[in-house]
This record gives C-alpha cells, structure tokens and sequence, in this order.
C-alpha cells in the first residue's frame, strides 16, 4: 500500500491548520497514517482507502475541529473508530487527557497499536461508553459519523461536565438533529456538505 512522504501529508493539510504548525505533527501523522494503511488492509477501520483522502478527511477535518475547542483538560470521543476525531486531537494538544470510546475489539486494538507506537497517554475505553461510571463526564465530547445522531446525542451530552463542550462533525442535513439554541455551526474546508457544530452546555447541565 503506498504511503505519503511528510511534506505530501503538510500540504495536504495546508487547508485544515495555521501556517505555524510544527513539524512534529507531520512526522507523527505519517506513522498514523502507515499504521492505518497496514491493518485497513486486512481488517475493515476505514471505508477510505486512498492515503491522500485519509488525510484529507480524517486528518483534516479533526485536526480543524481541534482548534476550536473551548478549555479543558478532558476529551471522550464518542464512538472512535479509527480514532477520528480523538486521536489527530490528542495529537495536536499533547496536554490534553483524551479517552476513545470504542467498543469493537479490533478497532480498540487498533487504537491501544496507534498510542504504543506514537508513545501517547491516550486511554481506549474498549466498551460503549453507557458503561462507564456515571461520575465520569468530561470537558469536551466529540462525536463524528456516527449511525444514529438522535440516540447518539443524549449519551453523548450526558457526558459532559457542567459547563462543557459537545463537538460534532457532521454534515448541514445531519446537523439540524444536533441544532440547539446555543450551538453554532462552522464550514469545514474543502468540504461540499461539512460542518463543524459546537455545543456549549451551561452549569445547570445535567
């Protein structure tokens, strides 16, 4: 399976981070991105198989999702997959304690390959994430492709610390499932139908 060099995955990436990104980055997402390509090949992570749409549209798009975070210390993706978008986040704040939420064991194992390799403090909860503990709640929840946004949304906002973020990419049809008063919507680039919705929820949350 061919791969890209780093200066192919920057470019590509051009779109989707500031100008000022260090070059660490790349070198990190290119071992990803070989990881990905080597098990995508015998077991189903991605139905995306060209490396050059792998970085635009998992790479890319979590890593523009990564910028627009509110503060926090704590991330669950919801439903990680591959490890879009929690991973390329994990990468791009380094401090930040990211737990994927994934409950198929190959995928998970996947993920547990990944953070081994990239060295990372990444936490795979191999589980649905209904089973974790009820105290557990988090700053940010991201939630991306998942199969049913309308059971989806009330597990996933049901995680999140009062105060907290909800942050979903979707698409502008799937997005008016997830529309609430205080959300706000952003393009994502290179993108026909792509947003980004973020969610804030107040201190009275529960």
């Amino acid at each position: 399976m061919p791969t890209l060099q780093e200066s192919e995955i920057a470019a590509l990436l051009t779109p989707y981070l500031p100008p000022n990104t260090p070059s660490t980055l790349y070198t990190q997402l290119s071992t990803y991105l070989d990881l990905l390509l080597k098990w995508n090949a015998r077991t189903n992570l991605t139905a995306i198989r060209d490396p050059h749409e792998i970085v635009r549209r998992h790479f890319g798009e979590s890593l523009f999702a990564a910028q627009h975070l509110s503060p926090g210390t704590t991330l669950l993706d919801f439903g990680s997959g591959a490890g879009f978008p929690g991973l390329p986040i994990q990468l791009y704040h380094p401090n930040l304690t990211v737990t994927l939420a994934e409950s198929q064991n190959k995928k998970a194992t996947f993920l547990r390959e990944v953070i081994r390799t990239l060295g990372l403090k990444t936490e795979v909860w191999a589980a649905r994430v209904e089973t974790m503990p009820p105290t557990r709640r988090f700053s940010t929840v991201t939630l991306r492709a998942v199969d049913d946004m309308a059971v989806a949304l009330p597990a996933a906002s049901s995680r999140i610390a009062p105060g907290g973020q909800l942050v979903i990419l979707t698409t502008a049809s799937a997005a008016t499932v997830a529309a609430s008063a205080n959300s706000q919507t952003i393009p994502i680039p290179n993108s026909q139908s792509g947003i980004l919705s973020l969610q804030t929820f107040h201190v009275e949350h529960q």
